[in-house]
C-alpha cells in the first residue's frame, strides 16, 4: 500500500488555519481553563488551587448560600429551563416578579429581562435604531454596544474616550432628523474608569438625544444601595432614558435587564429580536437575582468592604511603583503595553499560585495590553498582600 495522503483542505478551512496561525504568531491566541470549584477568591483549576483575581464576582455572591438555596428551591418549583421564549410560553411568574423588583430597584417604571448583557445591548440598539438614525459611542465601549451600533444600520460615530467636547462636536456636525442615541459604559470593563455621566446627560439634553448607560460593572458596587453610577449622580429616567444592567457580575447570577419607561420596555418586547427569538432565562436563575437583590439591601457591608479593598490595593501598589490605571473601581488594570509582556507576567503570577488574566488586542487597543486585576469584597488583606508581593517580585 502506498503512503497515505494528507487530506486536502478546502479554501475556507485553509483561510481559517491561516487566521489561527497569525493569532498564535502575534501572541494573541487564547486558551480556556477548566474551573473545578465554585467561583470565589480561591478556585481550583486543573487540580491546582489558585488565588483568583479575575472574576467579576465583585461582592462575593456567586456562591452565597442564599443564592444557592434560591436556585435549588426555584428549580424544584419551576424546573431546570424555561422551555421557550418569553413571548411563546417561557415567561414565568418568577421572571415577572424579578422585572418588578428591578424596576423598583432602579427607580424606573418598567424593566424587561434578557438572557445576557450582550443580548440586551444588541436588543436595545437594533430595536430602536434604523437607517438614517445616529448613534454615538465612546471609543472604549464594550463590544456588545459597538456590535449593537453596527447591527442597527444607523450611522455609528465613535468619540474619543471620555471626551465630552469631541462628542459635542460630532453631534453638532451630524445632520438633522432621525433618532440620536448616545451609548456609554458606566464603568469601562477593561480600564475601570467612570463615564462622565452628568456632562453626557447635559449634552444629550442640548442635542435632543437619548442617553443609554450600560451599568454592567457598576450595578451592586456603586451608588446608593448599589444602584449604580447613574444613581450616584442622581440622574433620573428623563436624563438617562435607557439603563442596562447585568445579573451575572456583582449580583452573582446570570442574565441582564433594561429599565426605563413604559414606552421603552413595550417597544423592546415588540421589536428587540434578541428578546423575541431566544429562549428565556431559566426561572431559577431569575430567582437567584431576586435573592441577590435582597442580600444587596441587607448586607451593605459588602460594598463598604469592596471600597476598602480597592483603597488598600491601590495605596500599596502605588508605593511599589506599579503602573496602574486611574481606576477607583474593582477593575484595576496593570498597564504593560506589550502583549507578550502581559502574557509573561500573567504566567509568572500563575506559577506563584495567582490567577490574573493577560488582556490583549483585540479586547483592548493595540499597544495597551495589561493585566486586569479584579477585586472582590471577599478578598482578604492577606490575599491582597500575597498578590502585591508576587507582583513586586515579578516586576523587579
Amino acid at each position: 500500500m502506498g503512503d497515505a495522503q494528507a487530506p486536502v483542505m478546502s479554501p475556507g478551512a485553509e483561510a481559517l488555519r491561516h487566521r489561527l496561525d497569525q493569532r498564535r504568531q502575534a501572541g494573541l491566541y487564547r486558551h480556556r481553563r477548566q474551573l473545578q470549584s465554585p467561583q470565589g477568591t480561591e478556585v481550583v483549576v486543573g487540580g491546582r488551587p489558585l488565588l483568583s483575581f479575575c472574576s467579576n464576582d465583585y461582592l462575593g455572591l456567586c456562591n452565597h448560600p442564599r443564592l444557592v438555596q434560591a436556585l435549588c428551591e426555584a428549580a424544584g418549583q419551576a424546573g431546570a429551563g424555561s422551555g421557550a421564549s418569553h413571548l411563546v410560553s417561557g415567561h414565568h411568574r418568577i421572571h415577572h416578579e424579578l422585572e418588578e423588583q428591578l424596576a423598583a430597584f432602579c427607580r424606573r417604571p418598567r424593566a424587561v429581562l434578557f438572557s445576557s448583557g450582550y443580548l440586551a445591548n444588541l436588543g436595545v440598539m437594533t430595536a430602536l435604531l434604523k437607517p438614517g438614525d445616529q448613534v454615538f459611542e465612546d471609543r472604549l465601549n464594550h463590544a456588545s454596544l459597538l456590535d449593537g451600533g453596527l447591527l442597527s444600520r444607523a450611522r455609528l460615530h465613535r468619540f474619543a474616550h471620555g471626551d465630552v467636547a469631541d462628542l459635542t462636536a460630532r453631534l453638532e456636525r451630524c445632520p438633522e432628523g432621525g433618532l440620536r442615541l448616545i451609548a456609554v459604559d458606566g464603568v469601562f470593563s477593561m480600564d475601570g474608569d467612570l463615564a462622565p455621566l452628568p456632562e453626557l446627560a447635559a449634552v444629550a439634553a442640548r442635542h435632543d438625544a437619548w442617553l443609554m448607560v450600560d451599568e454592567a460593572h457598576a450595578l451592586g458596587c456603586l451608588g446608593p444601595d448599589g444602584r449604580g453610577l447613574t444613581a450616584s449622580h442622581g440622574l433620573d429616567e428623563t436624563q438617562v432614558p435607557i439603563l442596562m444592567g447585568t445579573l451575572g457580575k456583582a449580583l452573582g447570577g446570570m442574565g441582564a435587564f433594561v429599565a426605563g419607561s413604559e414606552l421603552l420596555v413595550e417597544s423592546l418586547i415588540q421589536f428587540a429580536r434578541s428578546y423575541i427569538y431566544t429562549t428565556a432565562l431559566p426561572p431559577a436563575m431569575a430567582a437567584v437575582a431576586g435573592a441577590a437583590l435582597k442580600v444587596l439591601s441587607e448586607e451593605g457591608w459588602r460594598r463598604e468592604r469592596l471600597a476598602e479593598r480597592i483603597d488598600y490595593f491601590r495605596s500599596r501598589a502605588g508605593r511599589l511603583g506599579l503602573p496602574l490605571g486611574s481606576s477607583t473601581t474593582a477593575i484595576q488594570p496593570l498597564l504593560l503595553g506589550d502583549a507578550a509582556a502581559a502574557v509573561r507576567l500573567s504566567g509568572e503570577l500563575e506559577k506563584a499560585g495567582i490567577l490574573v488574566p493577560a488582556i490583549r488586542p483585540p479586547t483592548v487597543l493595540a499597544g495597551t495590553a495589561r493585566l486586569r486585576i479584579s477585586l472582590s469584597a471577599a478578598h482578604t488583606e492577606q490575599q491582597l498582600d500575597f498578590l502585591l508581593q508576587a507582583l513586586e517580585r515579578a516586576w523587579n
